[in-house]
């Protein structure tokens, strides 16, 4: 294990700037498909609004996509130094995450083709339930993912507490942030809207880590095992 508190300082920051990319592009792409989903026309309105529902899936199932497995990539051989099992398990979370968040936006994807069949006068109807289960199809995926999200994470801020990684405070509040968050997720697959309120305390620690690593980095482990 090297003694240089440099060695990891590149890896650190591309991290935190990979946090923040993967919390805005899902963001960003949410809001896109939100706002297409959510008009009062309908598949009509679907098939009108076609290029923004796919700049949010491009942004949900590619960009996201790729600084996810970006951030468990990085964040692999610095957690090695603390334990590699941990390492191998928020590596393999954050890829189920990301394959689940993908499968859910080529769900949301489907709708744009189903507006244009709608359209058109095309097939035999029953446009609006296939729709439907499209919506949902997109909305559990999305849920699912974020459930093994807040498991990865959690095993994210076990390798951060047990080596010191970064001040054990912030580490606590991801602990707190995490365990609430999956709470929210699962909830919501039960039909109880509290997932947004109760996302704020994990996503407020992702934003204060992400700065942490960019500015300050990562600590020393101060336990291998």
């Amino acid at each position: 294990m090297t003694n240089d508190l440099n060695a990891h300082r590149p890896a650190a920051r591309l991290f935190g700037i990979f946090f923040i990319l993967a919390f805005a592009s899902y963001g960003a792409g949410s809001e896109f498909v939100a706002s297409v989903t959510g008009n009062p026309q309908g598949l009509e309105g679907v098939a009108g609004m076609k290029t923004s529902l796919l700049i949010g899936v491009l942004l949900m199932a590619v960009v996201h996509s790729i600084v996810n497995i970006g951030l468990s990539v990085l964040a692999f051989p610095v957690l090695s130094t603390v334990n590699g099992y941990v390492a191998r398990g928020y590596l393999a979370a954050g890829i189920a995450a990301t394959t689940t968040a993908i499968a859910g936006a080529l769900f949301v994807a489907l709708l744009a083709p189903l507006g244009d069949a709608f359209v058109a006068g095309e097939g035999g109807g029953h446009f609006e339930t296939i729709a439907l289960l499209l919506e949902r199809g997109g909305f559990f995926g999305y849920q699912i993912s974020m459930t093994l999200w807040g498991v990865g994470g959690l095993i994210l801020c076990s390798a951060l507490f047990i080596g010191r990684l970064v001040p054990r405070a912030l580490t606590v509040w991801g602990f707190v942030g995490y365990i609430v968050f999956v709470v929210g997720t699962v909830a919501e697959m039960f039909g109880f809207g509290i997932g947004v309120m109760l996302a704020l305390p994990g996503g407020l620690f992702e934003l204060s880590l992400s700065f942490w690593l960019i500015f300050k980095g990562f600590n020393l482990p101060k336990t291998v095992l």
